[in-house]
């Protein structure tokens, strides 16, 4: 049982902290940020699609309905579970056989039998939005296009060169990817799934995880965004996630079984 949850705990947290570590060496410690949007910028001095109407319906702000909807979609699943408990058999009967007749009751009945997935969601999604602003105002850190490099007026700097625990560090708010992180929090999806040993659970993490990637590469693009801050979302955004779920589910539901092997955070590095 120790080897079965040191297993979980090191995939699913040490390798997390493992590939920030990685992140934080090859990003914040190197140039590597500044050369590939170097790369995106010199060619007309201007980033591309950093002024396309069209790019930006498409890639920023219609790709919200995605965990807008599925947020909604939880709460509303949260407010319907509390519906059928509280009916009764011979108290309520008539408003039961209603429901059966308008096919409201099986609607009712899976979101009673589901109430914490839906509470999960719900918190998850709040749990990792405040992570995300917490680290935005805490590191004041400005956008490509806001800095001096590349036609702004704020001075570049990394994450922790400004980080501050206590108080708002100013008005940057660049690090990590906002807009990354939104498609990154549908891996709340995964650790249901993965709760109830879903055979697709794995497809979720890498759809999860490829949303919060695109999400974030078409902000490079445009001029809103170092590499980085998409790789420190995701990092940010699973953890946030897990520890939401250890806290609803507890390790032993999360854990896969030995015959399906670990499914987690290390299927994207494989």
């Amino acid at each position: 049982m120790r080897s079965e949850r040191s297993r979980f705990y090191a995939w699913n947290l040490g390798l997390p902290i493992a590939i920030a570590l990685a992140i934080f060496m090859v990003f914040d410690l190197t140039s590597l940020d500044e050369a590939i949007s170097n790369w995106l910028y010199y060619p007309n001095h201007e980033f591309p699609f950093g002024h396309n109407r069209l790019f930006e319906n498409l890639t920023h702000r219609w790709p919200r309905i995605i965990p807008d909807l599925t947020g909604e979609a939880a709460i509303i699943g949260s407010i319907l579970s509390f519906i059928w408990p509280l009916l009764k058999p011979g108290r309520d009967d008539r408003l039961m056989r209603s429901l059966e007749s308008l096919r409201i009751a099986p609607l009712l009945r899976f979101t009673a039998r589901h109430w914490r997935d839906f509470l999960f969601i719900v918190v998850s999604f709040a749990v990792i939005t405040g992570m995300i602003h917490f680290f935005k105002s805490h590191t004041s850190i400005y956008c490509p296009v806001e800095t001096t490099l590349y036609g702004g007026t704020m001075e570049k700097k990394e994450w922790f060169e400004n980080f501050s625990l206590f108080h708002e560090a100013g008005a940057g708010r660049c690090w990590p990817g906002g807009h990354a992180s939104g498609g990154f929090t549908m891996v709340a999806l995964y650790f249901v799934a993965r709760r109830y040993q879903w055979r697709h659970a794995r497809a979720i993490l890498y759809a999860s995880m490829i949303l919060g990637a695109i999400y974030g590469t078409t902000r490079v693009l445009q001029g809103w965004h170092f590499m980085s801050h998409t790789f420190w979302a995701g990092v940010i955004v699973w953890i946030g996630a897990l520890l939401t779920a250890l806290a609803f589910y507890g390790w032993r539901q999360l854990a896969p079984s030995p015959a399906k092997g670990p499914a987690s955070f290390a299927a994207v590095a494989r």
